[in-house]
């Protein structure tokens, strides 16, 4: 069995707005992966203000058997533009992850684009996706001075946003992903219409899901189950007042798993 991770946080970015917590949500999912999941130091590629994602994605889905677990995980500023591809062109929204250098040009990383790349992976791989970013095509902004909170939105320019037309349907990342032969995780750190939180929590910054992500993953010792652990999550964050609520998709027999980052 092999187990591979790549996991990718943006703090500073080229040209748009900064954020404080993701090279942290980085650090602390690699750590539970080490410590309680049996991953190892060559088995887990970081990437922080980097611009080759889409390789090191390509790196993680290369040659993954029958057996394999696959990690990959996302934290930085997220966004909605309008499905400009051709015949896709119709009634529905791109949702995209922003790399270090984003711009509105061909810069952004399609649902699309990650679809293909999983849609590669063999029969009886498991992938867990964690995406701890905005996919609110609506541009909330959340006022939270108290916990010293960024958003992790991108809004698009003027004249994209204008294309963001009523009643367009919106599509989430890995949810295109039907075939049902491969065991695909997805947490997300909000709701499709949400935002994500980048907070100041105790005496650092984090992504407000990854934080608790990971703090019941240590209480647990690694000994938790996806339905349990994003049940304690939701609470937390609940309990803490931050807005967002953190979904769990995949099937119900994966989601009863005794453990999660298992195949």
């Amino acid at each position: 069995m092999t187990r591979k991770a790549l996991l990718v946080g943006i703090n500073d970015y080229k040209e748009i707005n900064d954020l404080n917590g993701c090279v942290n949500d980085v650090t602390n999912i690699r750590d539970v992966l080490l410590r309680y999941y049996d991953f190892t130091v060559p088995d887990i590629r970081v990437l922080v203000e980097k611009e080759n994602i889409l390789s090191r994605l390509k790196w993680l889905v290369t040659g993954a058997k029958k057996g394999d677990i696959l990690v990959f995980q996302y934290s930085g500023h997220g966004t909605q533009i309008r499905d400009r591809n051709g015949d896709e062109l119709k009634d529905h929204m791109d949702e995209a992850i922003c790399p270090w250098g984003t711009n509105w040009d061909g810069g952004l990383i399609l649902d699309d684009d990650l679809c293909e790349i999983f849609q590669g992976i063999k029969t009886g791989v498991t992938l867990e996706v964690i995406l701890d970013s905005c996919f609110s095509g609506t541009g909330t902004r959340e006022i939270a001075l108290e916990k010293k909170m960024k958003i992790r939105f991108l809004a698009p320019p003027i004249d994209i946003e204008c294309r963001n037309e009523e009643g367009l349907k919106v599509r989430n990342i890995g949810r295109k992903e039907t075939n049902r032969k491969h065991n695909h995780v997805l947490w997300s750190g909000c709701k499709e219409s949400q935002t994500s939180a980048d907070a100041l929590i105790g005496n650092t910054y984090n992504g407000a899901f990854t934080y608790f992500f990971c703090k019941h993953i240590r209480k647990t010792q690694g000994r938790i189950s996806r339905s349990e652990l994003i049940k304690r999550v939701k609470a937390s964050l609940k309990y803490e007042k931050f807005s967002q609520v953190p979904q769990l998709e995949t099937s119900d027999a994966a989601k009863k798993q005794k453990n999660i980052f298992e195949a």
